[in-house]
């Protein structure tokens, strides 16, 4: 099945080449790795449309259920993860990361279960990680032997994820978080500064899995990205990130930094990877991070993402907010939201013209616990009742009303209260999404921007309520558009009023 699939991948990549220089002759829009060039990219109509993505984060260190950053925890001297790996695991000496491999079996995974599922909770694409900061690639690595066919699972994790998304009518995308490790997990070649084991080398100190831990070469040990790491390590990394693009045909790339690498390099790699994703997936969505800390950063060369943020006002471009219903990986002692809150924000972002990629922390055995099952069907119901207000929706000239706009960095519950308003608009239709339920001492509910005295609007011919059968009782008020809510609520969180507002 794997060749089959290499086959079958192996062909369409020669086609997208010859796409490429066919286009090129006929003066298509073709990139090269330059800012200049890269510049031209226009974010695909699909991606504007979608509005709703999933992804996930799953690895060897979900053997552990204390979230994603474990691989590298496990090695902080003195840490809250390092005391549990050794009393529950072992000194990192005895026990690193690398023993978690051959206990990730994956042994539960029905990814046609889970798409099913992700399509039901209303997403339009799925992007699952497919390599982490623990170096480990979960498709079949042509260029890394520490990949999930090799070892662990013993399965092509990205192309199941592919076969199924595909299968289920959504857009494939992958998100990658490689760049960085050349100094995440340099940690595994230290060892102890204090107490019984001072000195005592950790695994990769020791030489051990050689190829999954970075070799030593006095780089950093610091999370945030290593400055000028060496030729050998960045071309590895695109070696590794094009064949990902070749083989599985995303059409969401999403890098988990600014472009790769800071220094010397200057983003030079990751341009020449982008400019390659970009010319073999000509309806293909880059994004990253407005991080200049680690890697070059220049607007209009890609989709911009802000990791659990968001903007503050209605940006020009689309663009795209990466947030989790808890921790990253799976994390057994983390909270999770609500699906009232990841509604909310997913209107709020919606109406500034961004997208919302939401991880679903997974289970090692490859299955989602009832709560996060609970919140995606939750999310679902709602968004049958009212995606016609987000899915290919445009912003209008104001987001919304209300003062409450930023949401803290995790919050279980929602900060947003009845007097909260986004909008969004499609064609002769206004959306105004009131985020709570207005009390029952408050006869109406108002909608400032929609007064008469507004010269951007004409007149409103009519007013729904999604989900709610029967008329809605409303005025066009001096103070704006009054409304007097229904008596029974048309779903559990966050109601759309659907207003026919021709354009003047």
């Amino acid at each position: 099945m794997i060749a089959n699939r290499l086959l079958a991948a192996t062909l369409v990549s020669t086609c997208w080449i010859a796409f490429a220089q066919i286009a090129a002759a006929q003066g298509q829009a073709t990139y090269d790795p330059s800012v200049e060039s890269l510049q031209q990219y226009e974010c695909p109509e699909w991606f504007r449309d979608a509005k709703f993505g999933i992804y996930l984060h799953w690895g060897a260190y979900s053997v552990a259920e204390r979230g994603e950053w474990y691989a590298r925890r496990l090695y902080e001297e003195g840490g809250e993860d390092y005391e549990y790996h050794v009393k529950h695991y072992g000194h990192p000496s005895k026990f690193g990361y690398k023993d978690f491999i051959p206990l990730w079996k994956a042994e539960n995974f029905d990814p046609d279960a889970l798409l099913a599922l992700f399509k039901r909770a209303g997403a339009k694409y799925f992007s699952p990680c497919a390599v982490h900061h623990d170096n480990f690639d979960l498709w079949d690595s042509k260029h890394h032997e520490w990949n999930s066919v090799n070892k662990g699972p013993k399965k092509d994790l990205i192309g199941m994820w592919r076969d199924s998304t595909i299968k289920a009518g959504l857009r494939f995308g992958v998100t990658t978080h490689l760049s960085r490790s050349y100094s995440w997990l340099n940690v595994a070649n230290q060892s102890d500064s204090d107490g019984p084991m001072k000195g005592v080398p950790y695994d990769g100190a020791q030489g051990k899995a050689k190829g999954l831990y970075p070799s030593n070469d006095g780089q950093s040990t610091h999370p945030r990205a290593a400055l000028d790491p060496p030729k050998q390590w960045r071309e590895d990394w695109a070696r590794r990130i094009k064949q990902l693009v070749d083989d599985y045909q995303p059409d969401h790339l999403y890098f988990d930094c600014s472009v790769p690498f800071r220094g010397a390099d200057q983003g030079q790699t990751g341009m020449d990877v982008i400019a390659d994703f970009y010319n073999r997936r000509p309806e293909g969505v880059m994004c990253v991070k407005e991080r200049p800390w680690q890697g070059l950063y220049a607007d209009g060369m890609t989709t911009l993402d802000y990791e659990r943020g968001k903007a503050s006002h209605i940006l020009a471009e689309p663009w795209q907010t990466d947030d989790s219903i808890g921790s990253w990986g799976y994390n057994k002692s983390s909270p999770y939201t609500t699906a009232d809150t990841q509604t909310d924000k997913l209107i709020d972002i919606v109406s500034k013209n961004g997208n919302l990629l939401l991880n679903i922390p997974i289970r090692a055995d490859g299955t989602l616990d009832a709560q996060a099952t609970q919140i995606l069907e939750d999310m679902g119901d709602w968004l049958r009742i009212n995606g016609e207000g987000i899915y290919g929706t445009r912003p209008w000239y104001v987001f919304g009303e209300g003062k409450t706009n930023e949401i803290p960095h995790f919050v279980v519950e929602s900060p947003f209260t009845w007097r909260d308003v986004r909008y969004t608009t499609k064609g002769e239709y206004l959306y105004a999404f009131l985020l709570d339920w207005p009390p029952k001492n408050r006869p109406h509910v108002e909608f400032a921007f929609l007064s008469p005295g507004n010269t951007r609007i004409g007149e409103i011919q009519s007013v729904e309520l999604l989900g709610h059968e029967g008329d809605v009782q409303w005025e066009s008020h001096p103070d704006g558009l009054r409304i007097k809510m229904p008596k029974e609520k048309p779903c559990d969180f966050a109601y759309c009023l659907k207003i026919h507002l021709p354009k003047k």
